[in-house]
């Protein structure tokens, strides 16, 4: 049964993740993000159950730097996004996660907003996420990580 927190759900596979787990290291999970902010999208998150930046660990902010420019790379190099958005989110119960998004034009164009406007208008219209496109974007990044470019 899920708990109070959808990270926890997601990484524990109570929950469907899209994709499955596309990188993993000692301290941090890269996922597909299930929100409506489109394929390509990863989240980066502690594996430890973890509310605040303040409460990490040495080891896992020796990881978060590094972990972070890998999939900003990813998502730029897999998608050729004219941006790619790096943002912390922290709310309730839920644990930290950083979402990186790729930003193309015509989405900017789509909503007429960008950075955290753009984000809320992509969840105001609330579109549901492509399953198999985050799939097929999943085995893609797992192949950019194997193929040692991280």
């Amino acid at each position: 049964m899920p708990g109070a927190c959808l990270a926890c759900d997601l990484s524990a596979g109570r929950l469907p993740l899209p994709g499955g787990l596309i990188h993993a290291t000692e301290h941090w999970r890269v996922e597909h993000c299930i929100a409506p902010l489109g394929v390509g999208t990863v989240i980066v998150k502690p594996i430890r159950h973890v509310v605040l930046v303040s409460d990490l660990r040495p080891g896992e902010c020796l990881q978060m730097g590094p972990v972070l420019h890998a999939a900003a790379s990813a998502v730029r190099e897999l998608t050729a996004a004219v941006d790619v958005y790096v943002c912390l989110w922290s709310h309730g119960p839920v644990h930290i996660h950083y979402v990186v998004q790729p930003v193309f034009r015509e989405t900017i164009a789509r909503f007429s907003a960008h950075g955290p406007a753009l984000q809320a208008a992509m969840f105001e219209l609330d579109e549901p996420l492509d399953v198999s496109g985050a799939e097929l974007f999943a085995d893609r990044a797992r192949r950019w990580y194997a193929e040692g470019v991280a």
